[in-house]
């Protein structure tokens, strides 16, 4: 008979915060590579975007290569964070802030895609403030 004081046991070197980053680090590769091919698919003009969209600053192509290069730091990012770097994690963090933030611009492209990838954003961003810090993933 087990107690309700009781914790089950943790595997070593793991604490509460690691699956989350490891989550994180998921959603950061799964959008970096969305961004890959969104921004070489901007860079080329393709038709999948809005036809005569006006856009704030810049023009289809030139947010086509501000997506590829948020793309491939995203990914860079990942690594560095699954191999458990605490600059990684803060690299991630100003990345996915850069990468909503520029999705924001990107939206007269296409609308919905560039919302649903802000919201993946905040939700990678929450994974690594909340639960990445040492005291969380050596507990």
């Amino acid at each position: 008979m087990t107690s309700a004081t009781m914790r089950p046991a943790r595997s070593a070197g793991r604490g509460e915060g690691y699956w989350m980053i490891v989550f994180a680090a998921a959603l950061l590769v799964t959008v970096g590579i969305f961004n890959l091919i969104d921004g070489i698919a901007a860079i080329a003009r393709s038709h999948v975007f809005i036809a005569n969209a006006h856009y704030v600053v810049g023009d289809l192509r030139a947010w086509g290569w501000v997506a590829l290069i948020l793309g491939v730091l995203q990914v860079l990012a990942a690594i560095g964070v699954m191999a458990g770097n605490q600059a990684a994690r803060w690299f991630a963090v100003a990345v996915v802030g850069l990468n909503a933030i520029a999705q924001m611009f990107f939206i007269p492209a296409y609308p919905f895609w560039s919302l649903m990838i802000i919201a993946v954003d905040v939700v990678a961003l929450w994974g690594l403030c909340a639960h990445g810090s040492r005291e969380n993933l050596a507990a």
